[in-house]
């Protein structure tokens, strides 16, 4: 059994990004009724892609 670590907070910065408002209202659409923010939607959105990019990228290596 993997032991309970009580977890951090990444340390954080602030950028101003601009969004078309179609994409804007497609997020907010569809975080309505979830317990997530624009913000953590689009970080988590963020993260898939670097993964995407890392995995394409270390496929055209192999």
């Amino acid at each position: 059994m993997r032991k309970y670590k009580i977890p951090r907070i990444p340390p954080t910065a602030t950028k101003s990004v601009r969004f078309p408002n179609d994409v804007i209202e497609e997020v907010e659409k569809a975080i309505r009724g979830k317990e997530c923010t624009f913000t953590a939607f689009v970080v988590e959105a963020v993260k898939v892609a670097l993964d995407n990019l890392r995995e394409e990228a270390e496929n055209r290596w192999n």
